[in-house]
């Protein structure tokens, strides 16, 4: 059938790393993108082999190599690619040869540290991030005291917060008021907003695994290449 080999547009630029998926549907909508010199408002359309799409004029092509990266962002780093006024920013960290141009899968706060990927591969960025995908975090927390029977179970019953349920997929109590909590979706400083609301605020947080993939040993501020068989492990559903 003719143009059977189009693809969606926004597809196409997530994969050549110009945008998570999400990110690139806002992209066309506000009219930052052309095809064939014609703007596209459209995030379903499709491009064909060959189409010319450019993104606020500059030419998008596929990316040649996708790489996928583990960096263990230490305390004081910041999770984006935008705000000119963050001093430290995670991405920072991270030199590869050539230069390419990355984007993290979720966030961590600036007070937080641990496990975060980030890629060129827009897709990838994507399934670990949308909550439908169920591609559980876990976390280790360290708290300000330890919690009674009576808030862990109002924790796993969930809390309302802001207009937001916010509820856990796990809490292991660890000894020594810390625990290991195990997320799927992780709204904005959810783990903080929890532990806040029964009274015992988060002094630490660690995330130390996504999927099936661990941090390990790997230093803070150190970062290194995933392995294909890394790669599928991160993406284990919960």
């Amino acid at each position: 059938m003719e143009n059977d080999n189009r693809e969606r547009l926004v597809k196409f630029l997530s994969s050549a790393g110009a945008a998570s998926r999400r990110a690139a549907g806002e992209l066309v909508k506000s009219g930052r993108v052309a095809v064939n010199g014609r703007t596209v408002l459209e995030p379903g359309a499709r491009v064909a082999p060959g189409d010319q799409v450019t993104l606020n004029g500059t030419p998008v092509r596929p990316a040649e190599v996708r790489l996928y990266i583990m960096l263990h962002k230490p305390r004081g780093y910041v999770c984006t690619n935008h705000d000119p006024h963050a001093k430290q920013k995670a991405v920072d960290l991270i030199r590869t040869d050539p230069p390419v141009r990355l984007f993290s899968a979720g966030r961590l706060d600036k007070e937080s540290e641990g496990l975060i990927l980030f890629s060129n591969d827009g897709a990838y960025v994507e399934e670990l991030t949308h909550p439908r995908h169920e591609i559980l975090k876990q976390y280790l927390v360290r708290l300000t005291r330890p919690l009674s029977e009576a808030e862990l179970e109002r924790i796993r019953a969930g809390i309302s917060d802001q207009g937001d349920l916010l509820r856990v997929r796990a809490i292991q109590p660890l000894g020594a008021a810390r625990y290991r909590i195990t997320l799927n979706e992780g709204k904005k400083r959810e783990i903080r907003r929890i532990t806040a609301a029964v009274g015992a605020p988060t002094v630490q947080l660690k995330r130390v695994r996504i999927g099936d993939l661990e941090l390990g040993s790997l230093p803070p501020g150190e970062w290194r290449m995933l392995t294909p068989e890394e790669v599928t492990l991160s993406l284990k559903r919960g």
